[in-house]
This record gives C-alpha cells, sequence and structure tokens, in this order.
C-alpha cells in the first residue's frame, strides 16, 4: 500500500476540484481505483503505488484547471481521466440534474467571502442554464457593446453583473459603472427623504442585490467606497468619458432615444457596455418611444455590436414566473389580432 497527501488552499478550491456532492471525487476514485479522503484542507489518497500515483496526478491535473478557470467542467474530466467521449452526456445530464435541485433553491452560485481573484471567488462558478443565456454570455464576452432584450426573470441583470465581475477580477477593465433610469413603474412616489444616494437608492437595488449575491458585504462597502464599483442614476452620465470601464445600463426600456445616445455615447478607450431591458414592460409617458427599440433598430447592423433577444424559455425564476409571462404575451397577441 502506498498513500500521498495534497494541502489545499482553502475549502472553495477543495468544492471546485470535488464537485457538487463529491460528484467528480467519486468519479475520480472509481476510475483510478485509489481511495481519497479530504480532512480539512488536507487530501490524502491511499492505494497501491500504480493508483495512488495516477490519482495524485489527476487530481494535481484538475488543481490547475481551477486554478486557470475557477471551475472544472465535463470535457475537463473526461479528458483527464481518459474516458469515452460518450460518457460526457451522462456527466452533463448528471450535473445538470443536481444543479437544479441545490439545496439553496438557486441557478447561480451565492456570494463569495475572497478578494476577487482567480479560485477566490464565486464568480466563475456562475453558468449559463439555458442556450439563450450562453449566447448571451458568450455575446458579453466578445463584443464591446451588447444590447439584450429579454423577459423578467432571464438573469439579464444577474449575468451582466457577473460577467463584469469577471472582467475586473482578470484586471480587463478598472472599474464598473451600474446605470439605471429613475422612472416609477405606473405609481408617483412623491418626493423621497434623504440624500441624493438614498432617493435614488429604491430605483438601483436591484443592481445591488445582484452585487450582493455574488461578493460579502465588506467587499461591496470597500468597492463602493474606492469606485471601483460606481452605480449611479442615468442622469448623471452626461458629459462624462469613462475609459477602461464595464458599464452596465438596466431597466433600459426605460430610457428615452436621446438618453440611449447620451449614454451608449460615454464609452470610452477599452470599455465595454451591455444594456439590458423588457420591451413589454415600458413605462415611459404614452407617445414615447423606447430607446431600448430604438437603439436595437439602429445599431445592429454596426461591427461590435451584438443584439440578443431572450425569452420565456431564458426565465429561470420561480416555475410560476414562466406562466405569468407566457400569460401576459398572450393576452397581449389577442388583444393586437383585435385591434
Amino acid at each position: 500500500m502506498s498513500d500521498s497527501v495534497v494541502e489545499l488552499a482553502h475549502h472553495e478550491e477543495a468544492r471546485a476540484l470535488f464537485g457538487l456532492r463529491d460528484q467528480h471525487l467519486r468519479r475520480l476514485c472509481a476510475v483510478t481505483g485509489a481511495k481519497v479522503v479530504l480532512r480539512g484542507n488536507q487530501v490524502r489518497i491511499t492505494g497501491e503505488p500504480d493508483q495512488v500515483d495516477r490519482c495524485l496526478e489527476t487530481l494535481l491535473q484538475w488543481r490547475k484547471i481551477v486554478q486557470r478557470n475557477s471551475e472544472l467542467v465535463p470535457s475537463d474530466i473526461i479528458s483527464s481521466l481518459g474516458e469515452d467521449p460518450a460518457e460526457k452526456g451522462k456527466m452533463i445530464h448528471s450535473e445538470l440534474q443536481h444543479s437544479n435541485h441545490a439545496e439553496n433553491g438557486s441557478y447561480f452560485s451565492g456570494r463569495g467571502s475572497q478578494e476577487l481573484r482567480p479560485g477566490k471567488d464565486r464568480v466563475g462558478q456562475i453558468r449559463a442554464k439555458t442556450d439563450g443565456q450562453k449566447t448571451y454570455m458568450d455575446a458579453m464576452r466578445r463584443s464591446e457593446l451588447v444590447l439584450c432584450d429579454g423577459p423578467a426573470g432571464s438573469g439579464k441583470t444577474y449575468l451582466a453583473v457577473a460577467l463584469a465581475l469577471e472582467a475586473l477580477r482578470s484586471e480587463q477593465v478598472r472599474k464598473i459603472v451600474l446605470v439605471r433610469p429613475a422612472v416609477e413603474a405606473g405609481e408617483k412616489l412623491g418626493f423621497l427623504p434623504g440624500d441624493m444616494f438614498a432617493k435614488v437608492n429604491p430605483f438601483l437595488r436591484p443592481l445591488l442585490d445582484a452585487i450582493y449575491d455574488m461578493l460579502d458585504t465588506e467587499q461591496v462597502r470597500r468597492y463602493l467606497a474606492n469606485d471601483v464599483i460606481e452605480i449611479v442614476p442615468l442622469a448623471f452620465m452626461r458629459g462624462r468619458t469613462l475609459n477602461d470601464t464595464f458599464m452596465i445600463l438596466d431597466e433600459a426600456q426605460n430610457t428615452t432615444c436621446t438618453q440611449m445616445k447620451m449614454f451608449l455615447t460615454r464609452m470610452g478607450l477599452n470599455s465595454r457596455i451591455v444594456v439590458t431591458g423588457d420591451s413589454t414592460q415600458i413605462d415611459l409617458e404614452k407617445g414615447v418611444e423606447s430607446g431600448l427599440k430604438d437603439g436595437i433598430r439602429r445599431l445592429s447592423h454596426i461591427p461590435g455590436v451584438a443584439i440578443v433577444r431572450l425569452n420565456g424559455q431564458d426565465i429561470v425564476r420561480h416555475r410560476l414566473v414562466r406562466e405569468i409571462v407566457s400569460a401576459y404575451e398572450t393576452a397581449a397577441n389577442q388583444d393586437s389580432a383585435k385591434s
């Protein structure tokens, strides 16, 4: 019998290496024949010498992948274990089943507790759950300007914030600017008390919720204090030029055409913009054209601009949200047909 010990850096590295409910670990043991036990941050491998050697070599290979990419995907497991590619489909199916029944009921991982560095935050674990979301994420990584139109619950804002944090972590940008128009959804709130931030907080809250779900409270406070993350109402963007910045305009269906042009022209050198909105929930005054619709129409032919349209199949909130959206769409289509 032989044994070997590997010291892991932290618990999150163990989670990434061994997978949800230790499914990667079980597969590693089944293929190599070695026994692997985790105690704290220490991994002990026991078995015959050749079993231990193969298991250790594979584990160290996985560790390099996790340090580089923050996660293991099925293709990494298949190639490292030298298995039949036909097994890939079974693994993907198994992972999807587990992720859909995760204990927290969420379709993305929650907040991390470490600084934004490769392998130490949870942002790298966030992945698309539908084909539409994958198209959206690919577009954000590939294009300098992305306009996304989709229904409530399809992950437009959440994924945009995740990709912004990813760009910040990899030093592609120096700061993140999150923007929203201060438009009320059908009811007038009147004058709000407090300073400027307190007044616009109700409008910017969804963006803050997404950030707090990915980072711990102290990180968010530090980034906001140092202007690494800036959250501002759309009206405060006029006259600015932002270099090395990832900008997100949320609820863009409630911008006017003039406001949309103003925002898009804030883009400086080495900056990226993601514009998100739902063209079925426009709260502008009657007769005012939505800047999101107008922007999609005007900019779709420009190289470097990506237009993404999500639909009801991309909704990943509570199952009833998809049914609710579908019901309203059906009613709207019937009303249009009658008129």
